[in-house]
């Protein structure tokens, strides 16, 4: 007898519940969450992965004569469940299976750790193997699979081509040094080792697709990255996603109006195609979640100039407003800044613009005025920002210059100003991590719990 999916079985109840109650015998396969008796009927808690809800098994000393060797299945068993379905309207789940018969496929130790009670998350990351069989772990890896198609169905359907960015690479693109090397050697004589110079973990694919967006306009990639950076706080990960698109004959307003769409379109994927998931991550990850992501979907996104927030918060803080963080023209926002202009002040996602250059990546195009550059942050309600991108320096001198200025080396980076001599037309992108991005859709508070084998400083697990 074939199993059937429980997936399938929720599915055909929505559809025509009375479809499902037949005389056949139906057959499922799957792992106990729960199982628990009373002498003379139990009833297992089955999941088979397939989706969030589990299935409800009914077994008494009736129908099964192994009843009291079934009744000591251990939590984590694998097992065929065989019986007949029965609605059950007046229950928590819509419907049971009666069961005829029970077989042990996979036994599971007793010392299995996922016992039928509260585990902290801090607990959980001790192993990461076994976590995705918690409700938690479950809601948030399959939004994570969700909202990884939502990507690339957004980027595909407008045609955009996805480039496979190197994950091995001799630049670092936002020159701050913090890559980790890729190396043969102990000795730092890179000349001698296998590519024959420096090399390093990508920390961002941009430069890369940069090149593609310039012969197929629009262009994206979505990948892993890695940062040596050692930090340790909730959100910072030394290896995650990144989506990064690139547009050509775009300015500052267009990147703008493909991150707008590109948000609303990924987070009202996820609500649609995650009802199960989202309740559960409203109800015991953060409440109201949901509301605060309709919301959003909802809004006008806001525009706003670096030095128009900046006159905000310091307006704030003369009407008594405390930051533990400095305001004035030039500092880097930190997320209390943030929250407060898109909290406090908008009400909603908020674009704030034109930075100052000194705060800004090299290849961010140079405003007019000379002290700032065509930036754009997204700044969104509950965690500050969300988006970072910007128009592309594509004027030859000015990218070269901000180069020197920002002691970039040419060198090993002619290419990519080779890009801006052979038909370098105006061209904007952004970067979006996709982790944090996830964060921001289940409410989850830390990275750790967002990426199913953390690496973060002091910790390589597996």
């Amino acid at each position: 007898m074939q199993a059937m999916l429980v997936t399938d079985l929720y599915d055909q109840y929505l559809i025509d519940e009375k479809e499902l109650i037949t005389e056949e015998e139906l057959c499922f396969e799957g792992w106990i969450k729960t199982n628990r008796d009373n002498g003379s009927i139990g009833f297992i808690e089955l999941t088979d992965g397939t989706c969030f809800k589990t299935l409800q098994l009914v077994y008494n000393k009736e129908n099964l004569t192994d009843y009291d060797t079934v009744a000591k299945y251990l939590t984590g068993c694998g097992i065929k469940a065989i019986g007949k379905l029965v609605l059950t309207p007046d229950a928590k789940q819509p419907f049971e299976l009666q069961c005829t018969a029970i077989e042990l496929l996979a036994p599971c130790d007793e010392t299995y750790p996922l016992q039928k009670k509260r585990h902290s998350l801090e607990y959980l990351r001790e192993i990461p193997h076994l976590r995705v069989r918690t409700n938690t772990f479950q809601a948030v890896m399959r939004i994570r699979s969700v909202l990884s198609m939502a990507i690339h169905e957004f980027y595909q359907s407008q045609g955009f081509v996805y480039v496979h960015a190197p994950i091995i690479t001799a630049n670092d693109a936002e020159g701050a040094g913090e890559a980790f090397i890729v190396t043969t050697r102990d000795d730092g004589n890179y000349k001698e080792d296998f590519f024959g110079k420096k090399t390093c973990l990508t920390v961002s694919g941009q430069l890369h697709v940069e090149a593609y967006a310039l012969a197929f306009r629009d262009t994206y990639t979505f990948g892993p990255t890695f940062r040596a950076e050692p930090s340790n706080t909730p959100r910072h990960g030394s290896e995650f996603w990144m989506i990064e698109p690139e547009i050509a004959f775009a300015d500052l307003d267009d990147n703008m109006e493909l991150i707008e769409d590109m948000v609303r379109y990924c987070i009202q994927y996820v609500l649609e195609r995650c009802p199960q998931e989202m309740e559960f991550c409203n109800e015991f990850i953060q409440k109201g979640i949901i509301d605060r992501l309709q919301a959003v979907v909802d809004s006008d996104f806001k525009r706003m100039t670096y030095t128009e927030a900046i006159s905000i918060l310091e307006k704030a803080k003369e009407d008594g407003v405390e930051f533990e963080y400095p305001v004035y023209w030039g500092c880097d926002l930190q997320s209390e800044h943030e929250r407060y202009i898109c909290e406090k002040v908008i009400n909603g996602p908020v674009f704030l613009t034109n930075y100052p250059k000194e705060i800004k990546a090299f290849y961010m195009r140079l405003d007019d005025d000379g002290k700032t550059v065509a930036a754009c942050d997204l700044l969104v309600p509950g965690i500050g920002e969300l988006v970072g991108g910007s128009q592309r320096e594509e004027r030859y001198d000015e990218l070269l210059k901000r180069m020197e200025d920002m002691h970039i080396p040419v060198e090993g980076m002619e290419w990519y100003l080779e890009l801006r001599k052979y038909g370098g037309v105006k061209h904007s992108g952004f970067g979006l991590g996709f982790e944090r991005f996830l964060m921001y859709i289940t409410g989850v508070a830390n990275i750790r719990d967002v990426l199913p084998y953390p690496r973060t400083p002091n910790n390589c697990m597996f």
